[in-house]
């Protein structure tokens, strides 16, 4: 099942006194960029991000779940409706997050 629309603008509507929140579009979900750096996205209408160590322990219970078959687990965000916990969230999770390697030229 692919992602809606509508849920990708109402998280990105949560998000909004982040600078720099960028989205793609990819098979029917989204990823979820802050300041360039990939922080996780929108699978079946579910805000997933990456379970490094910051995002643990800024939701030590959340449950590990797959954004599609075959995928690394993920962490599950359940306070969607909570400005303040989305964006500490994504600012305790930014230094840890790699920076995007650079593309190649072909």
């Amino acid at each position: 099942m692919a992602s809606s629309k509508e849920y990708l603008e109402f998280i990105l509507g949560q998000l909004s006194e982040l600078e720099e929140i960028t989205y793609r579009a990819m098979m029917g979900e989204y990823i979820i960029y802050y300041r360039g750096k990939i922080v996780g996205g929108i699978y079946d209408d579910r805000l997933l991000v990456k379970p490094i160590k910051s995002a643990i322990s800024y939701m030590p219970t959340a449950q590990h779940e797959s954004p599609y078959e075959g995928a690394k687990e993920m962490l599950l965000v359940d306070e969607v409706d909570n400005r303040e916990f989305l964006t500490g969230l994504f600012n305790a999770m930014y230094a840890e997050l790699p920076t995007p390697k650079p593309k190649k030229n072909k």
